[in-house]
């Protein structure tokens, strides 16, 4: 299907759009897909805060050329693109998830501008979700103030201690 000129314009200012919002771009060939599995791929995703769409690579190209992002040969056969808005590993599980059958490929991504490969992608599928980081990184800054409640409370417990067992020791005749 031949596009016009305005909708390429407009095509481009929205890939531009999108990959500025994104935290990370994760790219995916596709093979042999269907409706069915690409509004499910898609509906995970919106589920992680994050969008698909298929994309024309020459235009992609020129829009992230335009915004600075090395890219190199990710453009290449059929593109499936995913936008991370949100937590970019949770994003990364998902098209690491869909790349174990046989109709999705991962290509790569984008994160900071920089090109990242496949196994990369793979590694930030494997980072832990980001509310269990917050809370791991919680406990780390929570831990030093515990024990220092405990230092200093530590004295009064030990009297407290020796006085109750005192009160309770038979009285010495």
């Amino acid at each position: 299907m031949a596009f016009t000129k305005k909708q390429k314009t407009d095509m481009l200012v929205q890939y531009q759009d999108w990959t500025k919002r994104s935290q990370a771009v994760f790219m995916l060939e596709y093979n042999k897909m269907s409706q069915k599995d690409i509004d499910a791929l898609r509906a995970k995703a919106r589920e992680a805060g994050g969008e698909l769409h298929i994309v024309k690579n020459t235009l992609f190209s020129i829009a992230l050329d335009q915004l600075g992002y090395d890219h190199g040969k990710l453009l290449e056969n059929t593109t499936l693109v995913g936008f991370a808005f949100g937590d970019a590993p949770a994003l990364a599980k998902i098209v690491n998830d869909a790349a174990k059958s046989d109709i999705f490929k991962v290509k790569g991504g984008l994160l900071d501008k920089q090109e990242i490969n496949s196994a990369q992608v793979k590694a930030l599928a494997d980072l832990p979700p980001l509310p269990v980081i917050r809370a791991q990184l919680l406990g780390v800054f929570q831990a030093p103030a515990a024990k220092l409640v405990r230092t200093i409370a530590e004295p009064g417990r030990s009297i407290a201690g020796v006085i109750k067992a005192y009160s309770e020791a038979p009285a010495a005749a």
